[in-house]
């Protein structure tokens, strides 16, 4: 039999985990109100204001696999940053770049060896020969993006429904209960009408995919090797093979975006699984947290954009900026890519998420819940339902109200799992200590949710 949460004792359990939080960090509540003053929704950025609790934690410092606030509570840290930290706090190798390099100069506007040897390291690999640099991983989508639609002269991109770009315009779209493309919810301001500028279909969709290329129209296809920020949602066997071998016969080309999904392994999933697209764009963990991203293409695609690229009008072309490729950016990307996210690193970091999903998947299934765990590479989550094939479906199955129970709980408890979602990200500073204290702590709060 399938048992469900009573939502009264929900609430209750909620309310009571508030007051801690609350009382735990006095601190905190304190700057949080005078960042109110000055701030915008008390935090200098908006996405601050996702974690539990009444204000959000202010930090104090941060190494490794832990951090620890301004009222001295430490915790165990499987957010990383929503992967920018995915290398660890302040890796020592990436900090002793940029002390190194800082006295040196900060940003030229000229290259520096730097680069020369980190778009070697990017080929290596992901297997693309050319690369270029941003300062976000949503500027290099952007980037890839034009050069996507200057090469096959179409206008119109296609994403997955309910897929995660960062904040490309193009991107942030969905599927409403119609099958119609609309503004994705919360999309603040969008510039136009999506429809104008984006195809959308299901993740999974072999058929829906075929239809929406059909009319030879996309440039290409911008895709995540798995949804990642509406929950893990995998691909099915044979998607990708469908998914390049359909672009390639209507001429559209495909962009992976590997942001999230470097947790699959040290070339990402394009590696792991053996992909094969015409652009790849990487950003958030690879200079160590510094601002950083990079963006991949194949001979032909730059052959394809390189004339335009340097002439005379290419400041204004909408692809570039002034720090990008700054000097601090590269130094940072080339510590952190010869120190961390190698095949060493992950060596520990994938079976410390494997300990974690067993470690939820045995709760779930010791209380007969309807709920799943998934997990890919370094990076797993549970659902509060069975596992969904498409982001349609992902979307419709959260759950608010529990989502900040459990995070909540688990924060009181010294354990600090990513806002969106039900997220643990491993890195190879964490301990199997820090994953069965997890499993310890999730159980607690499933028995006292189903404690009558």
């Amino acid at each position: 039999m399938t048992r469900t949460i009573d939502r009264t004792r929900l609430a209750e359990l909620r309310a009571r985990e508030e007051q801690a939080f609350t009382d735990a960090h006095p601190k905190s509540r304190e700057l949080s109100q005078r960042a109110s003053g000055h701030l915008l929704g008390g935090v200098p950025m908006n996405w601050m204001r996702r974690w539990p609790g009444a204000f959000p934690v202010f930090v104090d410092e941060a190494s490794g696999a832990t951090f620890t606030d301004v009222d001295g509570n430490t915790y165990t840290d499987l957010c990383l940053g929503d992967t920018g930290a995915m290398t660890g706090h302040a890796p020592p190798a990436t900090v002793a770049a940029l002390s190194a390099q800082a006295p040196r100069g900060l940003t030229m506007m000229l290259p520096t060896e730097d680069s020369v040897l980190v778009g070697a390291e990017l080929d290596a690999r992901f297997g693309l020969p050319i690369w270029q640099f941003a300062l976000s991983a949503t500027d290099a989508n952007r980037f890839a993006l034009r050069l996507a639609r200057f090469a096959t002269g179409r206008s119109r991109i296609l994403v997955f429904n309910w897929c995660y770009h960062g904040t490309v315009d193009e991107t942030l779209v969905a599927l409403d209960p119609a099958g119609d493309v609309v503004a994705r919810p919360g999309n603040t301001g969008p510039p136009v009408d999506p429809r104008v500028t984006t195809a959308v279909v299901e993740f999974n969709d072999i058929d829906g995919l075929e239809a929406a290329l059909a009319a030879g129209d996309v440039a290409c296809v911008l895709a995540e090797p798995a949804l990642t920020n509406i929950g893990i949602v995998m691909p099915d066997p044979g998607f990708h093979d469908a998914l390049r071998e359909i672009t390639r016969r209507t001429g559209t080309l495909l962009i992976i975006d590997e942001t999230h999904t470097i947790c699959a392994g040290p070339g990402g999933a394009t590696r792991a699984w053996g992909l094969d697209p015409d652009l790849l764009v990487i950003g958030k963990p690879i200079a160590g947290g510094v601002p950083a991203a990079a963006y991949g293409m194949t001979t032909e695609i730059a052959a394809q954009v390189g004339e335009v690229m340097a002439g005379e009008d290419t400041d204004v072309s909408g692809v570039g900026g002034t720090l990008a490729a700054n000097a601090l950016s590269l130094a940072a990307i080339r510590a952190t890519l010869s120190s961390s996210l190698r095949d060493e690193d992950f060596a520990i970091a994938v079976p410390l998420a494997e300990r974690w999903a067993r470690g939820v998947a045995d709760v779930i299934g010791g209380h007969g819940l309807a709920w799943t765990v998934q997990q890919l590479g370094a990076r797993a989550e549970y659902w509060f339902c069975p596992a969904p094939r498409t982001g349609g479906e992902a979307a419709a199955a959260v759950d608010h109200e529990l989502d900040a129970f459990m995070h909540l709980y688990a924060m009181n408890r010294g354990i600090l799992l990513t806002p969106f979602h039900n997220m643990a990200l491993f890195c190879a500073a964490h301990t199997e200590a820090d994953v069965d204290r997890h499993t310890e702590v999730f159980a607690a709060a499933v028995e006292e949710l189903l404690a009558s």
